[in-house]
């Protein structure tokens, strides 16, 4: 767990607030009593986990694809190959939409803007090497060029909702 008390806070009004304002339908699904606060979905999603991760082409098409996300600091980090069709997807159009989904257990979904966490000729994000220490402690050290071959982003979500049926799991 790598949150601090202000990121708790401002994933739980980002969970409070998405949930209120979802329409009615989804309302009716997700209920104060079949999801989680901040503090639990850190727990929950703590490792390397699968994100569904929905880029658009340069004609407005959808795309979707796997990624390994991780979730620090209350944000989904994920990478993939520079070369990538979602990598190029995304650097155009950062606007991108992730679910992670475990049968029917658990559902993460989230709506926001991505930020690039390595550019290949600009300023890598301040916390890169915490970045990248986490990443080789899941992956090991010599898995990537951690500066060239993979490309790495952060999306700034503006929704973000769980349906967690029985959250003690």
């Amino acid at each position: 767990m790598y949150e601090t008390p202000d990121e708790l806070h401002e994933l739980q009004t980002l969970l409070d607030a998405s949930l209120s304002r979802s329409t009615d339908h989804l309302r009716s699904i997700i209920t104060t009593e079949n999801t989680v606060d901040a503090p639990r979905l850190i727990e929950i999603l703590t490792g390397m986990r699968v994100l569904a991760l929905s880029t658009v082409t340069a004609s407005g098409e959808p795309r979707i694809s796997a990624v390994d996300g991780h979730f620090l600091h209350g944000k989904w980090v994920f990478g993939t190959a520079r070369t990538a069709a979602k990598a190029r997807h995304l650097a155009a159009r950062p606007a991108a939409s992730v679910a992670h989904i475990r049968g029917e257990e658990l559902g993460v979904f989230a709506h926001g803007t991505v930020e690039i966490l390595n550019p290949i000729d600009g300023d890598r994000a301040d916390d890169w090497p915490e970045l990248v220490a986490h990443f080789k402690k899941t992956y090991g050290d010599d898995a990537f060029d951690w500066d060239v071959e993979v490309i790495y982003f952060r999306l700034h979500p503006h929704w973000m909702t769980v349906y967690a049926p029985n959250p003690s799991r």
